[in-house]
């Protein structure tokens, strides 16, 4: 039990601090709108630059490839077209259970607007007991309950194209995921374990791309600087950014690094109105050199409550008709969500798996090792005494 009367004490400096840190980040943001004036007048040699010099920098800033100072009206959706969006929650393995397994729940929403039609509002539940779904990942060092969250990445994009290939095609459609496109947790993975989750999320990708509807990901709060990283080229003392001969062993310290922690957001609110977008971004990240075609791009959108960052493939980024209808029907949906894409909010809600829910599964499966033979079925002594506090 939270002992309040011990955190009032503990939190008494908290305020100082945050009024600190809050002068501090004026004076960062007033800095990054200066080098954003100056990288705007320079932003072709900055390009140029940083492409050449792309094997020679080590921090990940994006490209633009519009005027960086931009802000353009977001246009109204029409009023007949669909909305498509998964979501993935899951029950992780624990050894104090019943049995050792572990569950995926990916939600599915799909919304017709204009269509006097029926929407799609249900979730897919898979089980995974075989030893070579439990075990297969530690082969590579990797725990079971990190590989069960990868996974449940490549099934919501799995699950994602199967709902677009019954949506109507004739139609203005938007695919929706919750989060970054970017999955950055893949650099961290041995070949052979990339090689099981990246092909199907981009098989995926593509098979959206053939049906014409176009994917986007929503990332709210987004704690991103790779636009900001840009501005460090302009902010470099050097002629040109080659931090491994300039900067070694000092990334935290460099020179240009003036501006963290200031994150993308906190530039873009100053320069955005309610309905705009920024300027269009391709991201840098290294992993991107594995997704062949569908690289990555990005902006910022004032959405009304918040600036969120947007995600799409380079097929999206590229047909600028359908980027701006793309932008415009997720405008919508944050409208009708109060503030976040209802089609994203309602996925949530039909994958999120519940503590009555977690009983429901654990009690099936119990009933089904009963009905299989087996004896002493039951939780550990530590789970149950955890369940039932005498306290």
């Amino acid at each position: 039990m939270l002992d309040l009367t011990k955190l009032a004490k503990s939190m008494q400096g908290i305020s100082q601090h945050l009024t600190l840190e809050a002068a501090a980040s004026r004076q960062r943001l007033e800095l990054a709108q200066e080098l954003l004036a100056a990288a705007y007048i320079k932003q072709a040699e900055l390009v140029e630059r940083q492409q050449k010099w792309r094997d020679r920098i080590l921090f990940a800033a994006a490209t633009p490839v519009e005027p960086m100072n931009l802000g353009i009206d977001l246009p109204v959706p029409p009023p007949v077209h669909t909305v498509i969006a998964t979501d993935g929650s899951q029950i992780a393995p624990n050894h104090h259970e019943i049995a050792y397994c572990y569950l995926l729940n990916v939600g599915r929403v799909m919304l017709h607007y204009g269509q006097n039609r029926q929407p799609l509002l249900d979730s897919l539940p898979e089980v995974f007991y075989r030893p070579e779904d439990l075990y297969i990942s530690r082969q590579w060092g990797i725990r079971t309950e990190e590989w069960m969250g990868y996974r449940r990445t490549a099934s919501e994009a799995i699950v994602l194209a199967e709902l677009a290939g019954a949506a109507l095609m004739s139609l203005p459609t938007l695919a929706m995921v919750d989060g970054s496109l970017i999955y950055w947790f893949l650099e961290q993975l041995p070949i052979e374990a990339r090689d099981r989750i990246l092909p199907p999320i981009l098989d995926s990708w593509s098979q959206l791309q053939d049906f014409g509807i176009p994917l986007m990901g929503y990332v709210s709060a987004s704690r991103s600087g790779e636009s900001l990283n840009f501005l460090r080229l302009q902010a470099c003392p050097h002629e040109i950014p080659d931090c491994v001969s300039y900067c070694p062993n000092q990334l935290e310290k460099a020179p240009c690094q003036v501006l963290e922690p200031l994150r993308d957001t906190a530039l873009w609110t100053m320069g955005l109105k309610p309905g705009q977008r920024s300027a269009l971004w391709r991201s840098s990240a290294r992993i991107l050199d594995l997704y062949g075609p569908h690289s990555v791009y990005f902006c910022y959108v004032h959405v009304g409550t918040e600036i969120a960052r947007v995600e799409i493939p380079a097929w999206v980024a590229e047909d600028s008709a359908l980027l701006d209808q793309s932008l415009g029907l997720m405008l919508a949906q944050v409208q009708k969500g109060y503030g976040y894409p209802v089609a994203l909010a309602e996925a949530h809600n039909q994958a999120v798996v519940r503590g009555g829910d977690r009983a429901r599964f654990f009690s099936l499966l119990e009933q089904q090792m009963i009905r299989a033979g087996l004896r002493n079925v039951g939780t550990s002594y530590k789970e149950a005494r955890k369940r039932g506090s005498i306290a």
